[in-house]
């Protein structure tokens, strides 16, 4: 298994952070890199619920999407598994810090190679995923 993880401090408390990603409208407006939108077409925010969806790159590509939620505990922890390719399992944790919420991004890949193939786009990928998730939350 390969791990890519990053972590960020958000000023503001975990309440706030996971209501950013509890809210489909909310979510669909910071989730993806620089550039990418949203469509949800399922959106089952609980244990086993679906999450389907298309993110739309800035170029206009759509990329489809197919994932199941895990794991929720509210205010503390989300994970997701996506289930298309590429396969990963993404855990987005929160938890108290000095100036607020530390947020941490663990994508988890079985297939090394895939990872290893993916490493250039998810390691900036996710860095700005945290920077939207951050801008929703203090916005």
């Amino acid at each position: 298994m390969s791990l890519y993880r990053s972590t960020r401090e958000i000023p503001a408390p975990a309440e706030s952070v996971f209501a950013a990603i509890a809210d489909p409208a909310r979510l669909a407006r910071w989730w993806g890199p620089n550039g990418f939108t949203n469509l949800f077409k399922v959106f089952e925010f609980r244990e086993g619920g679906a999450w389907i969806f298309s993110m739309v790159g800035p170029d206009g590509r759509v990329y489809p999407n197919e994932a199941v939620f895990d794991a929720i505990l509210p205010g503390r922890r989300v994970v997701i598994r996506h289930t298309c390719v590429p396969h990963f399992v993404l855990t987005i944790s929160l938890e108290a810090a000095a100036s607020g919420t530390r947020v941490t991004w663990e994508q988890a890949f079985d297939d090394p190679a895939v990872a290893a193939a993916l490493r250039p786009i998810v390691e900036p990928a996710n860095e700005q995923n945290l920077d939207r998730l951050s801008a929703e939350v203090l916005a």
